[in-house]
């Protein structure tokens, strides 16, 4: 038995096995639920406390959708709608890091002995999984050229891995917000590829909320003599994702095809993705909508991620300073 199946055996272990909906307005309960939920525990959520941690697992639990993205019907594209898809830099290290991402949240969640914290981060892991098998399946459906994928090796610092897993999902999520807005309102992606990958990102949303939260727990409840020693490991974590988003990642396939991977794609591509002159404090603004559109309908007592908002809002702040801040195109890109 697998390391995913073994920590969640009771989630089917590929989507085929998902139930089918009986019809199309199940599908659209299922991604409402998916999008808003509050805790029907009243008084605040104090992190550490049972009643945040219980709040935690049940929004998890609560907002799954079992129908999509799972399922999907790949629409025909258009041929330059498809040139647009397939000349994206990034498939290798989307489907690599969904596979890096499911292994590293199930052998953490091995570790967790709380029940609660255990079920949502092995529910985590079974949605990385999810995601790794829509992406391949679009690899797969526009004929997209791949190097092999690497294997997948567990992590000998189970904890350092998941920590690098949790705060890039926090960086790329909220970058990839505005970049899909930014390529549906300038049609780089037809719409119904758009509606197909809606759930996916909404699910990110998801994953970035139980982290934020599941770290303020942690943060609580861990030993007081651990603490400062945490404390520099997340420090690490940050130097490494900066590092990390330095260039490209270059491999090589079995016929020796160079396939060069943008590491930073979430954060340069809106420029790839628009005619239009969008700046960079334009872009960020977009970012920030999109960000809180996404948490709006989630318990305003659960914690959001901080760390990325708070330095795109500096890095506005600046470059308004320098007379060079929005533009007003985010009002017009978020109300799209």
């Amino acid at each position: 038995m697998s390391a995913l199946s073994d920590i969640y055996s009771r989630l089917p272990d590929n989507l085929d096995d998902l139930p089918k909906p009986a019809n199309a307005q199940a599908v659209m309960e299922a991604d409402r639920k998916a999008r808003h939920w509050s805790s029907s525990v009243p008084g605040p959520l104090r992190p550490g406390s049972p009643e945040h941690k219980k709040a935690v697992a049940d929004m998890f639990r609560e907002t799954f959708n079992p129908y999509k993205p799972s399922v999907i019907e790949w629409p025909k594209l258009e041929p330059d709608a498809l040139k647009r898809v397939t000349s994206l830099p990034i498939w290798d290290i989307a489907v690599q890091t969904e596979g890096k991402a499911r292994l590293r949240m199930a052998a953490y969640a091995r570790l967790i002995e709380d029940p609660d914290m255990k079920d949502a981060i092995s529910r985590n892991a079974w949605e990385e999984n999810r995601h790794k098998e829509v992406l391949s399946r679009l690899v797969e459906a526009y004929d997209i050229k791949m190097a092999p994928e690497p294997p997948y090796i567990e992590p000998k610092d189970v904890e350092w891995a998941y920590l690098v897993t949790g705060f890039s999902e926090c960086v790329d999520s909220f970058f990839a917000f505005g970049l899909f807005r930014v390529a549906q309102t300038s049609n780089f992606f037809p719409a119904e590829l758009i509606e197909t990958f809606e759930p996916v990102m909404q699910e990110e949303c998801r994953h970035i909320l139980l982290f934020a939260n599941w770290l303020a727990w942690y943060r609580v409840t861990m030993p007081a003599w651990r603490r400062p020693w945490f404390e520099l490991k997340v420090m690490a974590v940050w130097v490494f994702l900066a590092y990390e988003r330095i260039g490209l990642a270059r491999s090589v396939d079995s016929d020796g095809v160079e396939h060069t991977q943008d590491n930073n794609f979430t954060v340069n591509g809106a420029k790839d993705m628009t005619a239009e002159d969008l700046s960079l404090a334009d872009f960020l603004e977009l970012c920030l909508a999109e960000d809180q559109r996404r948490f709006s309908g989630y318990d305003p007592r659960l914690l959001r991620p901080t760390t990325t908002p708070a330095i795109a809002r500096a890095i506005i702040f600046v470059t308004r300073l320098f007379g060079r801040g929005p533009s007003g195109r985010t009002a017009s890109l978020s109300a799209a």
